[in-house]
């Protein structure tokens, strides 16, 4: 069994794909300060208007206790601010400081070339991946809410 999960198991496969692309960002990325997960929550906040700490989560595919835990050295760092929603105290927005969009301005271009390094160096056709990794999130997460 241990062999068949070893050749066969999607999870692990993912999951050791997404660790090394990560692996590749944090180390493109260390020169300014950030991780790969740091960037991608940053770049989520860069929008017209503020989101909501459940939009965020939703985007990122985080439980919004993940996504707190992960926001809050952003905020330490004075990378983005959390205020309550005008209309509604009890939801919380999530903004780009000046300091956040600085940093985000000089990651931008360190993540389209690592990028652009890993597609390169890949045999696959890329949007192709994209879309069968999609088309598995969304099967995989119709699945697991079915069985909750």
């Amino acid at each position: 069994m241990t062999l068949r999960v070893r050749d066969s198991c999607l999870c692990l496969h993912t999951q050791r794909a997404a660790r090394a692309i990560a692996r590749r960002f944090d180390d493109a990325l260390r020169p300014i300060g950030l991780r790969s997960g740091q960037f991608s929550l940053l770049i989520s906040l860069n929008r017209p208007e503020p989101p909501t700490v459940g939009s965020v989560a939703d985007l990122l595919e985080m439980d919004r206790t993940t996504l707190t835990a992960n926001l809050k050295p952003l905020e330490r760092r004075g990378l983005l601010n959390v205020t309550s929603d005008a209309q509604d105290r009890r939801v919380r927005r999530l903004s780009l400081s000046e300091e956040g969009l600085l940093l985000l301005e000089q990651a931008i271009p360190i993540w389209i070339s690592t990028h652009e390094a890993i597609e390169n160096g890949t045999n696959s056709d890329v949007d192709a991946l994209r879309d069968e990794l999609n088309s598995l999130a969304k099967v995989a997460g119709v699945e697991a809410k079915a069985q909750v």
